[in-house]
């Protein structure tokens, strides 16, 4: 967002030069990422989290620079959008002109008629400032809401009133098969969720989008309807992403913007037109059919809170006059004098304040992160290890000398990924209709989900990795993913995951060439090599269908019958949506729940001191068949002797028919009191292939 440094000066008093007040606003949490030269101003490039909506404007903007310097707004800034003796249209009158279908999309909506206006250029130092922060100059009335919308952080629209239908405005939900052919001149569809500004019969805006084509303002207008309203937030920000149409004005509006903000730009709005085109200030219209709860938070003690969270020693004194700067103003205090609880109330433009926690962000980015020193955290259990640490710790130097690298992704993904991933047994419950945990404000853009699955993130590491030309990866995490509950305290269902991705080929050290490609077999053997390094050594893999795996290349995770995750191949689909042309392989499965399995403590049994005889079979087999059944039919048997069975080699191919391959497994046979002769070893080994062509209908390739 581009905020002009001259622009701001018209509003507080600023003794700073324009790199000094950069970097002050940064220390603030207003990242500044640019200072441009814009002729005699200097333009700031700021990046804003998305909990900030208050920040999208000039006057926002000078309220931090107001507690930074210790100075007041202007009173010319104080004065803005005041008007004296004006009483709005009274609301049996206003329904004439407006009406509210949907007042839950539409909380408040002011429509000011402003008559005789001259359309025409604006003056030029409005162009000069609209150019500075990138805005395009079209007329003075359009440039008038824009510049409002930029000074005051309202979005507005204006309409040409003699081009409404019956001269009034409907606000409600299109209908079936409705268009609009919006100012960027697109024919667009409009769909039974999406809200519309309507005259007497047909849209003529797409609420706080854009407006219609044929109700805009051109070089004939002469009678203005200004509109300027409050949208929830969650329909436009549906609406814009339906119709991939993203304005500045949307763009305000998903983030939220201030319902008591709206009488007062609208008149600033007025007056401008008024003094810039020559118009005549008429009827107001205030329709609000809904008022918000005031917010108010209170604090036993905001100092020793303040310190708590932070370690930064702020006096309440301090506390109260950063809080009061940002305009959070302390309503009460405990009638015990010894007590120091204080209640503070939210203003209208600040939707991020509902807790204390929130309140010591605000005194802490003012009293400096910087100041807040390195300390190690409280050791409230002691300094021990968690029961499954110890485990967790030998998990990860396993992945480790396997070759993986930790990964570590954000809790917070975009809605985009609900369904696409299937998520690990355990987590989701079945019988909620939102199963998942969603943010009111999220700080990360878009990312209003709390994870149910990790493989976004590490898919979204992988795709950096091969920007980075590194097509070789293994990426493995050990983290918490959230699921909705139904527990009384709406707490959300935490669950540990461990979740890893391979892809590429395998590279040795002092060797450029790949020695192979990685396959699916890489990804099981990582996930069996995981699970026996906490102690559990007889998962089960089961071929199965799932969602995010290739049909065929995946397989279901259980330990004693239950399922605990998945691991497979990423499917066409998703690993097109990433532009991904090589093989991915990924798995991931409940670790919390693998955990609490029961580990029988290891025993010493000593080396074998007498040989052992290994035995090659290979078998030709229907493709549905896997080493797995052999092996189980194999440690059924009578077998005293067969101490170990391997899997060696899969051949398809030449002198195989289209549903059959080979599959070469190892038996070794050994006897810890003596060596094996070859009658005894050859009897068994009879045994054990005469089983298999019972049990199976399987017998030796050659």
């Amino acid at each position: 967002m581009n905020i002009s440094y001259n622009w701001l000066r018209d509003l507080i008093d600023i003794d700073l030069p324009p790199s000094e007040l950069g970097k002050r606003l940064t220390d603030v949490g207003l990242a500044v990422e640019g200072i441009h030269e814009h002729g005699e101003d200097s333009v700031f490039d700021i990046d804003l989290t998305s909990n900030r909506p208050d920040c999208l404007s000039h006057l926002g903007v000078a309220r931090e620079i107001g507690v930074i310097t210790e100075h007041k707004l202007t009173a010319e800034t104080q004065e803005i959008g005041e008007i004296e003796s004006e009483i709005p249209m009274p609301a049996v009158l206003a329904g004439d002109v407006v009406r509210i279908d949907e007042t839950e999309l539409c909380q408040r909506f002011t429509a000011r008629i402003i008559r005789n206006v001259k359309i025409g250029p604006s003056p030029q130092w409005m162009v000069d400032r609209l150019e500075a922060i990138g805005e395009r100059s079209i007329n003075n009335v359009a440039d008038i809401t824009n510049y409002v919308m930029h000074e005051l952080g309202q979005p507005m629209h204006s309409f040409d009133l003699d081009k409404l239908d019956g001269n009034r405005i409907v606000v409600r939900v299109a209908r079936e098969g409705e268009t609009i052919k919006t100012l960027d001149e697109v024919d667009r569809n409009l769909t039974t969720d999406m809200l519309v500004i309507c005259d007497a019969e047909k849209p003529v805006a797409i609420a706080g989008i854009m407006g219609g084509l044929d109700s805009s303002i051109s070089e004939s207008t002469s009678n203005v309807l200004l509109e300027v309203a409050h949208f929830k937030r969650e329909n436009i920000r549906a609406t814009s992403r339906k119709l991939n149409l993203n304005t500045e004005a949307s763009y305000r509006f998903e983030r939220g913007v201030d319902i008591e903000n709206l009488i007062g730009a609208s008149n600033r709005a007025a007056q401008l037109i008024c003094e810039l085109a020559g118009g005549e200030m008429g009827e107001l219209i205030d329709m609000h059919p809904s008022h918000p709860t005031p917010v108010s938070v209170e604090s036993p003690n905001i100092s020793a809170a303040v310190k708590r969270l932070t370690g930064l020693d702020v006096a309440t004194d301090e506390c109260v006059r950063i809080l009061t700067a940002l305009g959070i103003m302390p309503q009460d205090r405990s009638e015990i004098s010894d007590l120091k609880s204080q209640i503070f109330a939210s203003p209208s433009w600040r939707h991020d304040i509902h807790i204390e926690e929130d309140l010591v962000e605000e005194i802490a980015r003012h009293a400096g992160y910087d100041n807040i020193a390195n300390e190690l955290p409280p050791a409230y259990g002691a300094g021990e290890y968690q029961p499954t640490e110890s485990r967790e710790k030998v998990l990860r130097q396993t992945l480790t000398d396997h070759g993986f690298d930790e990964a570590l992704s954000y809790s917070f993904i975009d809605t985009r990924h609900d369904g696409v991933f299937e998520i690990v047994p355990g987590l989701l419950a079945d019988d909620l209709e939102g199963k998942y945990v969603t943010l009111n404000d999220s700080v990360m853009e878009g990312a209003v989900r709390m994870r149910a699955t990790s493989l976004p993130g590490l898919l979204d590491a992988i795709r950096l990795n091969f920007n980075h030309q590194r097509k070789d990866v293994r990426l493995f995490e050990i983290g918490k993913a959230y699921a909705a509950t139904v527990a009384e305290d709406h707490a959300p269902n935490e669950q540990k995951l461990l979740s890893l991705v391979i892809t590429g080929a395998e590279t040795v050290e002092g060797r450029a060439m790949p020695v192979r490609e990685f396959d699916f077999y890489d990804a099981k053997g990582a996930v069996e090599a995981a699970l026996q390094a906490i102690g559990v050594s007889d998962a089960e893999y089961v071929p199965t269908d799932v969602t995010h795996l290739r049909r065929g290349q995946s397989a279901s995770i259980s330990i004693d019958g239950s399922n605990i995750g998945h691991v497979g191949r990423l499917s066409d689909d998703i690993a097109g949506s990433y532009k991904f042309k090589q093989s991915i392989y990924v798995a991931e499965l409940n670790l919390q729940t693998a955990l609490t399995k029961h580990i029988e403590t290891p025993t010493y049994r000593p080396l074998a001191k007498y040989p052992s005889v290994t035995r090659d079979v290979s078998f030709v087999v229907k493709r549905d068949m896997t080493f797995a059944s052999i092996c189980e039919i194999i440690r059924t048997s009578d077998a005293t002797l067969c101490r170990n069975v391997m899997f060696v080699d899969i051949y398809e191919g030449k002198g195989m028919a289209e549903d059959e391959r080979s599959i070469t497994i190892r038996l070794e046979y050994s006897n810890d009191a003596r060596t094996l002769v070859e009658e005894e070893v050859e009897a068994e080994h009879q045994s054990i292939l005469e089983l298999l062509d019972t049990e199976l209908g399987i017998r030796p390739r050659f």
